[in-house]
């Protein structure tokens, strides 16, 4: 979940240019990314870096044959196509704006614009990226699982409602308990997620006998994603503890490793033992009537 930020906060206290209505122009709120080293820098390094993920990942798996291995490879390579989608909308300037914050304290010291202390500037663009790009990351997790569709579609759907309440929790400007009810019921769905992958998933590749690399890339995506939560509670959004651009950076490597370095060992495994991800659920089975692995 991605914080507020405000225009004088990213700027330094310079001007952006504004609509007439009152509201910042992308072209406005592009010089006022620009104008911040360390935001920018945490925009654009993604983006190459998606760019470059997106290139290596067609390499790696163009000899993959198996459909089930096949699905893998393409739910991965979808989460750098959705990054460096998203994160040119933020850079660019086109997926951030203000908010009118003048009720109930939601305002954090600092992150108002200058001369306009009920406005927020808000990089809401990220829920775009995690909103599109986890389910990916999930479906592919449960795939190398061996899961059914049910477990799949139910952390898949929930993972979704996760990002949108953490949405509506960066928009609700209206209450501060509205606001922080919505980010403890995006950590409730978020919750559904890890039970899924901590206690179901496991027994599924157990199965299927693809337990040794589900659990590396299991704790690496639990220990990742607790951090996004924890950076939302700490930022403008929150508690207003870390600035806009240190907390960029923070959400962006998390994002690296959390995708770019998940898809890579994911991919690898995909390619280097074939023979581990044709077994499992009815829809992963190469060949009609292939049931689970016992090893």
């Amino acid at each position: 979940m991605e914080h507020g930020n405000s225009i004088s906060d990213i700027t330094g206290g310079g001007s952006t240019a504004e609509s007439p209505s009152g509201g910042c122009t992308s072209r406005g709120n592009l010089q006022a990314i620009l104008d911040n080293a360390l935001l920018s820098s945490s925009l654009f390094v993604n983006i190459a870096l998606a760019g470059l993920a997106t290139i290596l990942f067609v390499y790696m798996g163009r000899n993959v044959s198996d459909p089930r291995a096949k699905l893998i490879v393409v739910s991965t390579l979808l989460v750098p196509l959705v990054s460096i989608s998203s994160y040119t909308g933020l850079a660019s300037g086109l997926t951030v704006g203000l908010l009118d914050a003048s009720s109930e304290g939601i305002l954090i010291s600092g992150s108002t614009i200058a001369g306009q202390e009920n406005v927020v500037f808000s990089v809401w663009g990220r829920y775009l990226t995690w909103a599109l790009s986890t389910p990916a990351i999930l479906l592919a997790l449960g795939l190398l699982a061996g899961s059914n569709l049910t477990k799949i579609f139910t952390i898949i759907t929930t993972d979704i409602a996760m990002c949108v309440t953490g949405l509506a929790a960066a928009f609700t400007t209206s209450s501060l308990v509205l606001r922080w009810f919505y980010y403890a019921l995006s950590c409730s769905f978020f919750g559904v997620v890890l039970y899924i992958l901590l206690v179901e998933w496991p027994k599924d590749a157990q199965a299927t006998g693809t337990i040794s690399i589900f659990n590396s890339l299991k704790l690496l995506t639990v220990t990742l994603w607790l951090g996004y939560p924890i950076f939302w509670a700490l930022g403008a959004e929150g508690l207003g503890v870390i600035g806009a651009g240190v907390t960029s950076w923070l959400y962006s490597i998390l994002d690296i490793a959390a995708k770019y370095i998940f898809s890579y060992l994911l991919i690898s495994y995909v390619i280097d033992e074939p023979a581990g991800v044709t077994s499992g659920a009815e829809y992963g089975a190469t060949a009609p009537g292939v049931t689970p692995s016992d090893d």
